[in-house]
């Protein structure tokens, strides 16, 4: 049971963390968007590379060995979720799409890439 808490936490803490960074930096880019006021388009783009990096970076960060590869595509895709959640929340509504399912496997592949990298940069 203990190593069952160690990889929830590890998920946890790799999904808040990851969730953090993309509020912030979505934040940070809003700045940007309101100064140069580029395409729809580009903004779409701007928010999956930020959702992207940090989906693999954090569970790079934070997740160990033992099945890496699962515990980092499970703090991929509820990094995404949460996401989606607190916009939501902030938005006022939800709007799923397709586009949204296409977002939680790239986020899930990501995580779960980010962790084994970090596992091999780590040597466990």
């Amino acid at each position: 049971m203990e190593n069952f808490g160690r990889a929830v936490r590890e998920v946890a803490l790799a999904a808040l963390f990851c969730t953090l960074f993309y509020l912030v930096a979505t934040a940070l880019a809003a700045v940007f968007v309101r100064a140069y006021a580029p395409a729809d388009g580009a903004v779409l783009a701007v928010n999956w590379v930020i959702k992207c990096a940090g989906a693999f970076l954090f569970p790079l960060l934070f997740v160990h060995a033992p099945r890496a590869l699962f515990k980092g595509a499970a703090a991929g895709v509820c990094a995404c979720v949460i996401a989606m959640l607190l916009f939501a929340a902030i938005d006022g509504g939800f709007r799923l799409n397709a586009l949204f399912l296409v977002e939680l496997l790239v986020c899930g592949g990501l995580g779960g890439s980010g962790a084994l990298v970090g596992r091999k940069l780590r040597k466990e």
